[in-house]
């Protein structure tokens, strides 16, 4: 008699698994029957045209949306099943860099990190301003930058702030909407690094959507490639740049992409940190 199959090791497990995923707004289908698997630990990449689907399979992943058919799952939850107690725990299991941000402009950037510890940590104030001054910290900003408000940081330091406040539930799962967008090329590099060390030293997993060629070189460690609803190349860059699909190809064409793949193939990293070096 067979033996039934073995439980899945929670330590090689996919922290996301998304099947079958079918997305339609009207008559367009943005998702058909797609499917795709995030690894603990990794950094992953979510990249195509516009109007591929990678902004909202994201929201998928984050509870902001449901798929027309298929099945979600997150970190062991069944996004489909799940009951309103069991989405919230999920919620707080995870962080979530928004493209613009986000943050609340009549809060100053202490308050805007400490926000999720006081609506769901029950922990006195100073302490929660406590632990939002180390998240700014570790986010890269100076310790004035607490006192200010949104409007008054630059578009890099503005992105960090987003991103200690993401991080201010130490969570397990980090999603960043296009966290490099409209940034200059030092504050971008700066961010590229940060992810990484905060991968590192935090053991998170990340799932990103960029069109940063830099990003995806220098950071990701497999990147998925949507077009027609389905992901039509999946692995590192220097594995898909030899895949020969038209929507694959798109990233390795041209002065931009060109000049990205040099620059990692030409260590050090351009910020000069002589401890980098390209994976």
């Amino acid at each position: 008699m067979a033996l039934p199959p073995s439980p899945p090791d929670a330590a090689t497990a996919p922290v996301i698994r998304m099947q079958g995923i079918c997305t339609r707004f009207g008559d367009k289908v943005v998702h058909d029957q797609l499917d795709l698997e995030v690894r603990k630990g990794e950094i992953f990449a979510l990249v195509g045209g516009s109007g591929s689907g990678k902004s909202t399979l994201l929201r998928e992943m984050i509870l902001l949306q449901r798929p027309d058919a298929g099945t979600v799952n997150v970190l062991g939850l069944d996004l489909h099943t799940a009951n309103a107690a069991q989405a919230l725990a999920l919620r707080l299991r995870f962080g979530v860099l928004f493209q613009q941000g986000g943050l609340f402009g009549s809060l100053t950037v202490l308050e805007n990190v400490g926000l999720p510890l006081r609506e769901h940590r029950k922990l006195p104030s100073e302490e929660i301003d406590a632990i939002a001054a180390r998240k700014i910290a570790l986010s890269g900003l100076p310790p004035e930058a607490g006192a200010q408000y949104p409007a008054s940081l630059s578009g890099g330091m503005l992105k960090r702030a987003a991103l200690a406040r993401a991080l201010a539930l130490d969570p397990e799962l980090l999603f960043l909407d296009e966290p490099t967008a409209g940034l200059d090329p030092a504050s971008a590099d700066g961010l590229d690094l940060l992810i990484q060390q905060l991968q590192g030293e935090q053991g998170l997993t990340v799932v990103m959507v960029t069109h940063d060629l830099d990003l995806l070189w220098h950071a990701a460690d497999r990147v998925a490639v949507l077009a027609d609803g389905r992901v039509q190349g999946l692995g590192s860059m220097q594995e898909l740049s030899t895949l020969l699909q038209p929507a694959v190809q798109t990233f390795f064409t041209g002065p931009r992409a060109q000049a990205a793949q040099q620059q990692y193939q030409q260590p050090p990293y351009p910020t000069g940190d002589s401890t980098w070096k390209p994976r």
